[in-house]
């Protein structure tokens, strides 16, 4: 078998060579901002969407990579053709890597320098999407957490960054509720803002609601099901939405890269609706996977099988 290859700075290492340095800013400050894209059939979903919000991010950290976005897709196409016969014809992620680079005060012990490091990785997507199989039938349950949302005049979640500790505050509280749960942030205001790493939906009287995109990140996945919304005529509006609409709600559910879109079929204890997958949900998931010509939730069980015996 092949070995998966990682863009570093213009060359191709092994991905089990990728360091950078304990000095680096990225450890020292949590200075570094990313993108996660994945792709169906083995090619690229909205790879473009996913680097102009990447840019975006270093444009708010004011970090120069010295690549243009051009250059960045060539350098991700390049880096998925190089890694192709390592990946068994699976399905994989690409996550870009942005970090300023070293704190200058370290200078002369870090090997790779203080310029800022661009890496690229692919990871077939076998345990991501595996692991959340049964969810696509049984759904998820979100718990609101003590931990709010940082607001944005204090850290843009709009920008993608990993000064993310409060995604985990919030996952360890919500695993304290009951194992499984999953963490529902809001903002000073009491207001729903997002996941930990996913945007929310719920569905009233046949309109999709989500929350405004103020203290939020502006998910693709998020984009990508209000566009297939629209096109299948589904009223969709951007609104203040409280604990007590997810209550209120006939359905709901979450979207992110890896998974693409899993109902939310309980809300802090309680059944939403039916307490199983709502049918706006299921025609919305029949359609982006009609649209990526991939049985999203069929490839998550298959992923699931390969997953008992798979090693990465």
């Amino acid at each position: 078998m092949s070995q998966r290859l990682v863009y570093f700075n213009g060359k191709f290492i092994p991905e089990c060579e990728a360091r950078i340095s304990i000095f680096d800013c990225a450890l020292m400050y949590g200075d570094m901002v990313f993108e996660m894209t994945r792709s169906f059939n083995q090619k690229p979903y909205r790879l473009r969407e996913h680097l102009e919000r990447l840019y975006a991010s270093m444009d708010y950290a004011k970090i120069d990579c010295g690549l243009t976005i051009d250059d960045m897709e060539a350098a991700t196409c390049e880096t998925v053709e190089r890694n192709l016969p390592a990946l068994d014809g699976l399905d994989f992620q690409i996550m870009h890597d942005v970090t300023r680079g070293g704190l200058a005060l370290y200078d002369a012990i870090i090997r790779e320098g203080t310029d800022p490091i661009v890496t690229i990785n692919l990871f077939p997507l076998v345990r991501h999407i595996g692991n959340a199989a049964a969810r696509y039938e049984t759904g998820s349950h979100f718990v609101i957490t003590p931990q709010q949302s940082v607001p944005a005049r204090y850290i843009d979640p709009k920008a993608k960054n990993r000064s993310r500790i409060y995604y985990k505050i919030a996952e360890l509280q919500a695993a304290q509720m009951e194992k499984g749960a999953m963490a529902l942030l809001t903002d000073e205001r009491g207001f729903l803002t997002e996941g930990t790493g996913n945007n929310v939906f719920i569905v009233q009287n046949g309109e999709i609601l989500t929350p405004k995109p103020h203290d939020i990140l502006r998910g693709v996945s998020r984009h990508a099901c209000m566009d297939l919304a629209t096109r299948l005529g589904i009223p969709v509006y951007e609104t203040d939405l409280s604990p007590y609409d997810m209550r209120a709600a006939n359905e709901a559910w979450w979207t992110s890269t890896t998974i693409c879109m899993i109902p939310i079929t309980r809300f802090d204890f309680q059944p939403v609706g039916s307490g199983t997958p709502g049918p706006v949900y299921q025609k919305l998931l029949a359609a982006w996977s009609e649209d990526v010509g991939v049985d999203i939730a069929g490839q998550a069980r298959e992923y699931a099988e390969i997953a008992k015996i798979w090693k990465p």
